[in-house]
């Protein structure tokens, strides 16, 4: 049976590269308009305030276990994730069907969907020129962590 196990980074040059994670003590929290926004029609979107949404406790669950990576290449971007995109992933979750994970495979790293049947690990990328990658029952899946969200700076 295939197994998932999480990934340790063993050398220091990659220990010491992670992005982790830092909750600065001025919270930064901005208004959450909670109206739906037409790409066309302006609107006076001040009278649409209803709460207020802290960017570092929406983005980030467990300060501890998260960690920041920036993309290279297109594999998941039918999930609207691309080159440049800042993924936020958290080593606390456990990997489940479905969810985005970065991966360690041959000692590099890799983000994309993991999909289980029968015994048989699968990681999909969400963009149909690329092959899923299989995983034999006797092979070991070395799981970093699981991707909770992404953040997109536009050029400006």
């Amino acid at each position: 049976m295939t197994t998932i196990v999480s990934f340790v980074p063993t050398d220091a040059s990659t220990r010491s590269s992670l992005l982790r994670a830092e909750i600065d003590p001025a919270v930064c929290i901005l208004p959450l308009l909670q109206h739906r926004i037409s790409a066309g029609f302006p609107s006076p979107a001040d009278e649409y305030v209803e709460k207020r949404l802290d960017l570092n406790h929406y983005l980030v669950r467990n300060k501890a276990a998260t960690y920041f990576f920036r993309v290279v290449g297109d594999s998941m971007s039918g999930a609207h994730i691309y080159g440049g995109v800042m993924l936020v992933v958290d080593r606390s979750i456990k990997p489940k069907y479905g969810h985005i994970v970065l991966a360690v495979i041959n000692n590099e790293y890799t983000v994309k969907r993991l999909y289980t049947c029968n015994n048989v690990i699968e990681l999909h990328a969400d963009n149909p020129a690329y092959l899923p990658i299989r995983f034999k029952v006797d092979e070991e899946l070395q799981v970093w962590g699981v991707v909770v969200g992404t953040v997109t700076r536009f050029a400006v």
